[in-house]
């Protein structure tokens, strides 16, 4: 058997898995490999890329360059120009990344679900009861990043960002092995809540939640890196005009997206628990 078979197998381990990704000091581990993932020598940058690969099915051939001057870099890679085709159909949201679906479906009493019999207060979540309120009845879907996938995520349609709110919190992993043993989540860890206003009026509202190893989110319209040691201000107001697929930022590793859709929304062709999603198809329809 060889080192990656092996690993493998320990990994599918519920309690090994558990155990070595979230019993451990989660916050320094999370800011050590934000320091060592950016150091800029060849050795650490090829031997830390190697190591990845044991752990991992990363495939760079999509991506842009395959030359990087760290594993940060490699990372947060771009990719070849069209290799992600975006839906041009005004009725369809896109995918804002590529991910795994988690869970999805309609949002009823102010609750969704992070995993199954799981489920946790969007109130919470956004720590805004208001905005809260405005998804009744609508849908949400959970897009979970592995750690090999492309990391970088786009806007869903033409729209506007008008507010950021940047909550710190811990550095649990968001793998489905933590989502059913840790309650409430997605409420606990770092995460930025990004809300948008469509061209048609209505709101659509991104949650980039961070995890173990992943606790910074770059937003290319914030001249700030939001990270575990940002003090502020929470509230950030936006107004910035993003055309549809255009890039919004990006995770430091990989981690989840929650999108948010209020009610006249329906979940796009092939879109369900389980599936494999790509950034630009389709992902929710707008109801005829």
């Amino acid at each position: 058997m060889n080192a990656k078979s092996l690993i493998g197998r320990l990994t599918q381990q519920e309690d090994i898995n558990f155990l070595f990704s979230n019993r451990i000091p989660r916050r320094f581990v999370t800011r050590f490999m934000g320091w060592w993932s950016r150091i800029e020598h060849p050795w650490v940058c090829k031997g830390s890329i190697a190591l990845w690969r044991l752990f991992s099915d990363l495939d760079l051939s999509e991506a842009k360059t395959t030359r990087f001057k760290s594993m940060h870099d490699c990372f947060t890679r771009e990719l070849k120009p069209g290799a992600r085709p975006i839906d041009p159909s005004p009725a369809h949201l896109v995918s804002p990344c590529d991910g795994l679906v988690g869970a999805c479906g309609p949002i009823g009493r102010g609750t969704v679900l992070q995993a199954k019999g799981s489920p946790y207060s969007l109130a919470e979540l956004l720590t805004d009861a208001d905005l809260a309120k405005h998804y009744e009845g609508g849908l949400y879907i959970t897009i979970r990043l592995t750690s090999s996938m492309y990391h970088r995520f786009h806007a869903p349609a033409d729209l506007r960002v008008e507010q950021v709110n940047y909550i710190s919190g811990d550095a649990w992993n968001v793998n489905p092995v933590a989502l059913k043993r840790v309650d409430r989540l997605f409420c606990k860890n770092e995460r930025a809540v990004i809300r948008c206003r469509l061209a048609a009026g209505s709101l659509l509202t991104l949650v980039p939640v961070a995890a173990i190893l992943v606790a910074s989110i770059r937003l290319r319209f914030l001249d700030v890196l939001l990270h575990l040691r940002y003090h502020g201000p929470n509230l950030i107001p936006c107004d910035a005009p993003l055309q549809r697929g255009e890039e919004m930022g990006w995770f430091e590793h990989g981690s989840t997206i929650i999108v948010l859709a209020p009610p006249g929304f329906g979940l796009g062709e092939g879109v369900f628990e389980g599936a494999r999603v790509k950034m630009g198809q389709a992902l929710l329809r707008q109801a005829p």
